[in-house]
Formats: C-alpha cells, sequence, structure tokens
C-alpha cells in the first residue's frame, strides 16, 4: 500500500475530515491569488491544477479519484497562490485542515515518514515532468504520460491534456492517431 494510501485509511479511521464538498463540473475549489491551506482529497471526479501567464493557462497537474490534491505552495507558507483548481466534472472532495493534520501527523513518526515519503515522491514526479518538458518531443511527452497516467485520457478533455502537455491540440490528435 503506498504512502499516502495507509495516511488515507488512517485520516478516515481518525475521523479527522472537516467536510465534504459537492461541487459542479467547472467549479474552483481554489482561485489564484487566494490563501488554500486545505488538504483535499478526490473521493470522486477529477481535478485540474493550473495557473496563468500572459492570459494563458497553463495546466501543471490532474488529481482524480483516490488522489489527494493540495495547493502545495500555499500549504507550505500559508501564502496566497497563483494555483487554481477547478474540476473538470461533478467532484467530491472530503476537505482536512492543514492544522488538524499537522497535530495529526507530529502525533506518530510513522505517519511523519510516511508523509515525507509521499512528499519525496511528489518531487521526483515533478523533476521528471520539468525533464519531459525540457528535453523530451512531443510524441515522448505523450507516450510517458499515457505510460503513468492512462486514466488521465478518459477522464479530462483532451484540450486540458494538450495544455498539459505544452501542445495544441491539433497536434495530440494528430500524435493519438499515428
Amino acid at each position: 500500500m503506498s504512502s499516502l494510501k495507509q495516511i488515507k485509511t488512517a485520516i478516515d479511521k481518525e475521523n479527522l475530515w472537516a467536510n465534504i464538498r459537492e461541487l459542479r463540473k467547472n467549479e474552483y475549489l481554489k482561485v489564484g491569488g487566494s490563501i488554500d491551506t486545505n488538504i483535499y482529497f478526490v473521493a470522486s471526479g477529477s481535478i485540474r491544477i493550473f495557473v496563468y501567464s500572459e492570459s494563458e493557462e497553463h495546466t501543471i497537474r490532474f488529481g482524480y479519484q483516490h488522489d489527494f490534491v493540495v495547493a502545495l505552495d500555499s500549504f507550505f507558507t500559508g501564502q496566497p497562490s497563483d494555483l487554481y483548481l477547478q474540476t473538470l466534472s461533478r467532484t467530491t472532495v472530503k476537505v482536512l485542515h492543514k492544522s488538524v493534520f499537522e497535530t495529526w501527523i507530529h502525533q506518530d513518526l510513522e505517519w511523519l515518514s510516511l508523509w515525507n515519503k509521499a512528499l519525496q515522491a511528489l518531487i521526483v514526479d515533478h523533476l521528471e515532468r520539468e525533464q519531459d518538458l525540457l528535453i523530451s518531443s512531443p510524441q515522448e511527452r505523450y507516450q510517458r504520460v499515457l505510460s503513468r497516467s492512462p486514466q488521465l485520457f478518459q477522464e479530462v478533455p483532451h484540450k486540458y491534456i494538450a495544455n498539459y502537455l505544452r501542445m495544441t491540440p491539433e497536434t495530440l490528435s494528430r500524435i493519438k492517431k499515428g
């Protein structure tokens, strides 16, 4: 069982969730410029995390059913974040407040160790993504994301996948046909 699955199971057992939110398609869980230190668990649906730059959206990450989603920069610093968290379909999230999480995670070294392992895995994922964007061809980026996250193509509209892969929807379509 992964570190995050173990943490989620323990949070469920301890009943630490603050509440459950039901969101419509395209609803914002967080907007740019706001502070959000909550951790969200996607019970159903999907979420994209993106930023605006020069009137253009740049998709950074997706969250699916059974994923944790968080505006990590705001979570750690307590400062406003440029990240947007937007639902891609009807989505249900469980909400965990940072203060509750931190109190709980520091009560047991095993949970703290699992949290550190989860953060390390996230850092490695981000580094792989940065490398993909810097050195891989569009075809290679497509193949890598397909092998890492095949559910992406069932749950996320292609225009967002293309944006995530830093290509036009037409290029993505051509690669998929090829």
